[in-house]
């Protein structure tokens, strides 16, 4: 299997912003070397002309923090100037009417994050539809305690979220993913979280990783395509 770079985009109030240590209320205009601005189009650009990949993870702050819908028109605006790229949205999706308002735009695949969900029958009743993101922070895990220990109610992408080292360049948890990797059977496993170049994503590979979400060290030329 070869192994996937997936970059990331934080959205809020309509830019993309720069995720620092899981701090939300923090997280300011993005400045890079990949575009001029912060508005989404112009960084999904930039990204995906540094490290091409065929998926970019979307997380939409403010669905999240404030349960709002999802920003459509920038997550339009990024399909219209990325139309190669499959969007994995994570919008604290927490109900079937909401991912099924999702996956009529046709967009890409909802996203369904630990820390949103109440249990694990939305992951259950999607299966491979969605992704499913487990949440911690600081060693806590976020979300229903059902959905970190049974593998059964797993699909086939799972994203190991640490929150706390988003943006933060201390490199992935490298406990948390030994943990899943090795009970996720024929699920592929993605680190999110503190990825600070090519010697990481090594590390990843040789730990069986499918891949990993990756923003920070794209942006400052740590790791490119």
């Amino acid at each position: 299997m070869t192994f996937r770079v997936i970059p990331v985009i934080d959205l809020r109030g309509g830019l993309v912003v720069r995720a620092r240590a899981g701090d939300r209320d923090a997280y300011a205009p993005i400045r890079t070397p990949l575009a001029s601005g912060s508005a989404p189009a112009d960084i999904a650009r930039g990204l995906l002309a540094a490290c091409p990949a065929e998926v970019l993870y979307v997380a939409d702050l403010d669905a999240i923090v404030d349960h709002s819908a999802p920003d459509l028109t920038s997550l339009r605006a990024i399909q219209a100037a990325c139309p190669t790229a499959w969007l994995w949205l994570d919008a604290g999706f927490s109900s079937m009417p909401a991912v099924g308002a999702f996956l009529a735009e046709g967009l890409g695949r909802p996203v369904l994050g630990s820390e949103s969900q109440v249990d694990s029958g939305l992951v259950r009743a999607l299966g491979d539809r969605a992704v499913l993101s487990l949440d911690s922070r600081r060693g806590e895990m976020l979300g229903p305690r059902e959905l970190h220990d049974d593998p059964s109610c797993w699909p086939r992408d799972i994203i190991v979220m640490s929150l706390a080292s988003v943006g933060a360049g201390s490199g992935p948890d490298v406990a948390a993913l030994t943990r899943v990797i090795s009970a996720a059977g024929g699920s592929a496993v993605y680190a999110a979280g503190g990825v600070r170049g090519p010697e990481d994503i090594e590390t990843l590979q040789s730990l069986g990783a499918a891949g990993a979400l990756v923003a920070s060290a794209i942006h400052d030329g740590r790791l490119r395509g």
